[in-house]
């Protein structure tokens, strides 16, 4: 969701790197953004509602250099987009910046304004502000205050401080999902929500956990128990590249990401798999035939386009498996009461692994002592930290708010933990297994070769983006593909989309289809296949326009749509990714012909850390 930037260090650069900062966090998401710097001791606050371009332009007057100062973009959660509720926030000699929410606020903001204090804005986030700066007042020093603030706060929050009366030190709070991380430099130190944030200035990172805090300063940086004793924690060197993090050549990160999904796919696949052997390796995960024979069922947990790769997962470990799966969107898993038990396998999924729902769904579980196996896509995340293990996927960074290679490596995740479950209750024989990674490994260049109807796909978006409305229909395991591809469609183009089982048609949604509907359906070659040109048919008869996607050498198709895309056939597993692929580009182009902003679609956010 929203994020931080923070510096101190021996030469002046502050304002450089919180702007680089906050412009390498835009894929997050953001209404507002602004900066809070110490200059010649004097703590001096801009901020500007919109994109960073308008900060940017508020300080183009201003000659600032400062060795010290935090960062923020902010999503709206208390109080509506403006400049005064943009942060940072001030109070007195504080300046501070945050993520999360506060659940206490009614309370603390009556007792802060019954105490003479004055609100400049509608946020939880200047509460904080007010809290510290309260015992500053009183002779208490910034990491005391901050301790002493933190002891009054109730919810999840991540936040940095500077503060006058030590303008040579941040001091960093955590509780709860939002994450903070820290760099370690050469006479400097630097704090961010996410890497990309400090990539370029360090590679050697530490990891604030839940109760801790940290002080920083041009000598290094120091982390502290919720005592405040030291803590020994090594930095952890970060492989990223940081050009990875950059647009390689694409008009748009989310058009990038569409095609490096042939390299994500095969990096998360890897050496896990062994044609020869028909085995399935998953890099420490631990699942031998005596444990799994335990397990009466998995329950998959996580949010947005998670979650639909949770639904294909639910036909991989029942079918491949043999073991029964809940799917549960994480925001409604702890309210509903789960059955947890040691004999269920929770398996939380999020491409941050910050998402704040699926986080306390994890410890929901953890607490019932289900054993936790999360598929996440970002290393030393919270939700991969607090797992008992952990299955990466390989994407590499994803800066596109909408997610598309994130979304294929998580099935191609759910994949292979089938398949080695399946090994593992002898369910799935070597022969079969052996023919599964077959086609696994044929899948990157599947892939490829449906990333070349990119212009034909192009040309079908040109014919349909006037469209106010679609309708996406799959059977089985194209169900939540439908799902995916409508959600995708409404994300970043703004029309209004819904994907439906095609079979429930007429159970609703048959009276919104005429001739100005288009109709995406996913008809390959499957156990359902005539099943689905019956629905095919339907819409045809009611003048719904036609797109479908179909199984190469499927002739017949063509004189029941008005539009075919053919795609491989790949089994009646894989072909879900196969088929997912068509439905990005076909959103994707539409975003554009429409002229919206595709990576950075109004409302949404990349990682939701809130509740």
């Amino acid at each position: 969701m929203c994020g931080i930037v923070g510096y101190v260090g021996r030469e002046p650069r502050a304002m450089e790197v919180l702007i680089e900062g906050l412009r390498r966090l835009e894929y997050r998401g953001y209404d507002s953004a602004g900066v809070a710097i110490l200059d010649g001791g004097s703590l001096l606050v801009r901020r500007a509602l919109g994109k960073l371009a308008n900060l940017e332009s508020e300080l183009s007057g201003e000659s600032l250099s400062s060795h010290i100062g935090v960062g923020h973009t902010r999503w709206a959660t208390h109080g509506k987009p403006s400049e005064r509720n943009a942060h940072p926030h001030r109070a007195g000699s504080v300046a501070i910046v945050h993520n999360g929410i506060i659940e206490n606020y009614g309370e603390l903001r009556r007792e802060l304004e019954a105490a003479g204090r004055s609100m400049e804005s509608e946020t939880d986030t200047e509460l904080i502000a007010h809290l510290i700066d309260i015992e500053i007042e009183a002779g208490k020093a910034p990491l005391d205050g901050v301790r002493s603030a933190c002891a009054r706060l109730v919810g999840s929050f991540a936040f940095a401080a500077v503060c006058e009366s030590q303008p040579d030190h941040i001091v960093a709070a955590k509780s709860g999902g939002s994450p903070i991380i820290l760099g370690v430099g050469d006479q400097q130190s630097f704090l961010a929500s996410d890497i990309p944030a400090i990539l370029p200035y360090t590679r050697q990172m530490v990891f604030l956990e839940d109760g801790e805090f940290a002080v920083l300063s041009e000598e290094g940086v120091q982390v502290l128990d919720s005592e405040g004793r030291p803590v020994d924690r090594e930095p952890k060197p970060i492989q990223w590249d940081p050009v990875s993090a950059e647009k390689g050549g694409y008009d748009r990160f989310m058009q990038k990401e569409i095609f490096e999904q042939p390299r994500a796919i095969m990096d998360t696949i890897g050496t896990r798999v062994s044609e020869s052997e028909g085995e399935v390796q998953l890099n420490g995960i631990d699942l031998p035939p005596e444990s799994v024979a335990k397990v009466d069922r998995i329950s998959l947990v996580a949010c947005g386009t998670a979650y639909y790769s949770c639904m294909v997962g639910k036909y991989l470990y029942e079918q491949i498996a043999g073991i029964p799966v809940e799917v549960d969107l994480a925001s409604e898993f702890r309210y509903r009461q789960p059955i947890l038990d040691p004999s269920v396998i929770v398996v939380p999924v999020s491409q941050s692994g910050e998402t704040a729902d699926t986080l306390a769904a994890l410890r929901q579980a953890k607490s019932a002592g289900s054993r936790v196996i999360s598929i996440c896509n970002v290393r030393d995340a919270t939700i991969a930290r607090e797992s008992d293990d952990v299955l990466y996927t390989q994407a590499g960074p994803e800066i596109g708010v909408a997610s598309t290679k994130a979304f294929t490596t998580q099935v191609v995740a759910h994949y292979l933990l089938a398949l080695k479950l399946g090994l593992s209750r002898g369910r799935l024989s070597r022969e079969s297994a052996r023919e599964h990674v077959r086609n696994l490994l044929k899948l990157p260049r599947a892939v490829e070769s449906v990333l070349q109807l990119d212009d034909e796909i192009r040309g079908v978006a040109q014919r349909f983006f006037h469209a106010k409305n679609f309708l996406f229909l799959g059977r089985g395991i194209m169900y939540p593909i439908a799902l995916e591809g409508a959600l995708k469609l409404k994300e970043i183009s703004y029309i209004h989309a819904e994907g439906y089982a095609a079979g429930e048609m007429k159970h609703g949604p048959i009276a919104l289809i005429d001739e100005d509907m288009p109709v995406v359906v996913i008809a390959n070659r499957s156990p359902v296949y005539e099943k689905v040109l019956s629905n095919l048919e339907q819409v045809r008869s009611r003048d719904g326009m036609v797109i479908a996607v179909a199984t190469e050498g499927d002739p017949s198709i063509a004189e029941k749509a008005n539009e075919v895309i053919y795609i491989p056939d790949l089994g009646e597993y894989l072909t879900s990714i196969l088929a997912t692929v068509p439905l990005q580009l076909l959103a994707y182009h539409v975003a554009v012909l429409k002229g919206t902003d595709v990576d950075q679609p109004r409302n949404l956010a990349k990682s939701v850390t809130v509740e």
